[in-house]
């Protein structure tokens, strides 16, 4: 919840943008010397609303501030965790914010560099940084564990783009003179690209597929193959650590619609495949290995 630029007049835009840089020559050095402004408390709700907070979380600040994010979190929605920031007056602050809020037993604070901390327990993450942090942070974000769920204040990063943005109406902005602001959202992917092989029995008969898979972040591009056959790959969606695709193939004789749905663990993907046609139809469990052969077993109903 460190605010380092909120939404301001035009004409100030550009000083503020100037002193921010010239007061953080490094993310990893010094704490910024920036006024502290918190997050708008509907802002903060809103983001925890976005990022889907719930009593299963574990949510980590990075520049908790007054601890406002962490003590919403569990006060509202249920949930645990901790934040991390620099000023020990600001850790002093969240700590009684906490206490005031009955909530000591599920946060916690820590003055603490966010570039040493350990994300590793966290399914939420939750942070208002300078871009520039943002994008240092970045590769660490991504090798968080598929799932794991992003909400930033205002700042985005880059050419990783979010699965969620809105930009809201806050009245309580820059110290009440109202602005608006970002919520950018994003889910931690798997990475899934490579070549994935894996067998179905249709109609009795074994077959042999194949999918070799592209990827940008979330984003996923790809061809695959059938009985030796190309085929093309259709609607693949790439959701943490969930992937669905499918497409239409011929198979033994068979024109089938193919939809996959699976959960990527390392190197392997397992999960359901839907087949469908005239004659074919049924689903079956579908397990495929990167670079490998996987395999599936038949289920009822899938039979010519």
């Amino acid at each position: 919840m460190r605010p380092f630029m909120d939404s301001v007049p035009p004409a100030r835009a550009a000083i503020v943008a100037a002193a921010l840089i010239a007061a953080a020559p490094s993310a990893r050095g010094a704490e910024p010397s920036v006024p502290y402004v918190p997050t708008p408390q509907d802002v903060v709700e809103r983001m925890l609303k976005i990022a889907r907070v719930g009593p299963q979380d574990y949510l980590i600040d990075l520049g908790s501030g007054d601890g406002r994010i962490v003590v919403t979190a569990a006060k509202q929605f249920g949930a645990r965790g901790f934040g991390v920031d620099l000023n020990p007056e600001r850790i002093r602050e969240g700590n009684e914010n906490a206490r005031r809020q009955g909530v000591t037993d599920r946060v916690a604070f820590y003055q603490r560099n966010l570039f040493e901390t350990d994300l590793s327990e966290a399914t939420v993450i939750t942070m208002y940084l300078l871009p520039r942090v943002n994008m240092e942070l970045r590769p660490k974000l991504l090798a968080l564990k598929p799932g794991t769920r992003i909400v930033s204040h205002d700042f985005s990063m880059e050419d990783w783009k979010p699965d969620t943005h809105v930009t809201v109406d806050t009245p309580g902005k820059w110290g009440g003179t109202g602005g608006k602001s970002d919520i950018y959202f994003w889910v931690v992917p798997a990475r899934v690209a490579g070549t994935w092989r894996w067998e179905l029995t249709i109609a009795g008969k074994p077959v042999s597929y194949q999918a070799t898979l592209e990827q940008r972040f979330q984003v996923v591009t790809g061809q695959g193959q059938a009985g030796g056959r190309a085929v093309k790959l259709q609607n693949i969606r790439l959701a943490g650590g969930e992937l669905r695709f499918a497409f239409a193939a011929e198979v033994n004789g068979h024109d089938l619609r193919h939809e996959f749905t699976g959960r990527v663990d390392g190197e392997r993907i397992a999960g359901t495949v839907s087949v469908s046609g005239p004659r074919v139809q049924g689903e079956q469990e579908w397990s495929a290995q990167r670079g490998g052969k996987g395999a599936a077993r038949a289920a009822p109903g899938v039979a010519g």
